[in-house]
């Protein structure tokens, strides 16, 4: 019996990874419930369950919490040497991406975001937190911070748009340096009940700290990326 499961393990990872392959689960398609799944493959719900895991932790599949099992569309491509916002890199890349508002407020900095900002103790910073999809898929739960001496006002402007465009066209601001840190993580409350995941689920962290054409530090981003959504290719010119 204890070697029964490894084997039924592979075999269900075997047959579904062939059905993606071969186009026959297309991308974005929803998988059939587990019961039935466990019907077909004559197995527990606990051995498909860890099949299922595994062909997640391949990024060939991936879980919504309430929704289900969905076969994985193709990562995005991420180059964080180009200079570009969500929406225009998504579009770029024959996608369609759409952005939701999950709060804009002012709030009191943290001792993170004020050593990010370089800003004193106490200090207040705009925090606006949104979730991002790619046809349709909840991708990315993102945190802005902004310092408010450079954005008066910015609350009242639709925020579901590119605020790269909304810096420019509003305020003259463009961005200048940018400084990149990425680690893997597993989600914290807020990101996952964003994304629709369990608490703890893997993912990509990237933070960016943003400078503008006159070398300020005027924001930085905390990104979480679904670990399945993303491909970082970076090319280094000569």
């Amino acid at each position: 019996m204890r070697e029964a499961a490894p084997r039924a393990v592979t075999t269900i990872c075997r047959a579904l990874q062939e059905q993606i392959e071969h186009g026959l689960l297309a991308c974005g398609s929803k998988l059939p419930a587990e019961r039935k799944l466990s019907e077909l493959f004559d197995t527990t719900r606990i051995t498909l369950r860890e099949a299922l895991g595994q062909l997640e932790a391949q990024g060939l599949v991936y879980r919504e919490e309430r929704r289900g099992w969905f076969v994985s569309p193709p990562r995005l491509t991420y180059n964080p040497l180009v200079r570009s916002h969500f929406h225009a890199m998504v579009g770029e890349q024959g996608r369609v991406p759409a952005t939701e508002v999950l709060s804009a407020r002012l709030i009191p900095a943290n001792a993170e975001i004020c050593q990010l900002l370089e800003l004193p103790a106490l200090s207040s910073v705009y925090q606006i937190r949104r979730a991002r999809r790619i046809d349709g898929r909840l991708v990315l739960y993102v945190e802005h911070y902004l310092n408010p001496s450079y954005f008066p006002g910015v609350l009242d402007f639709d925020l579901t748009r590119s605020l790269t465009e909304l810096y420019a066209r509003e305020y003259g601001i463009h961005y200048g340096r940018v400084r990149f840190d990425m680690m893997p993580t597993a989600l914290h409350h807020e990101a996952a009940t964003a994304l629709r995941v369990a608490l703890g689920s893997p993912a990509l962290r990237i933070v960016r700290v943003n400078r503008d054409q006159h070398g300020r530090l005027i924001d930085c981003d905390l990104e979480f990326w679904r670990h399945d959504a993303l491909h970082v290719s970076v090319e280094v010119p000569e």
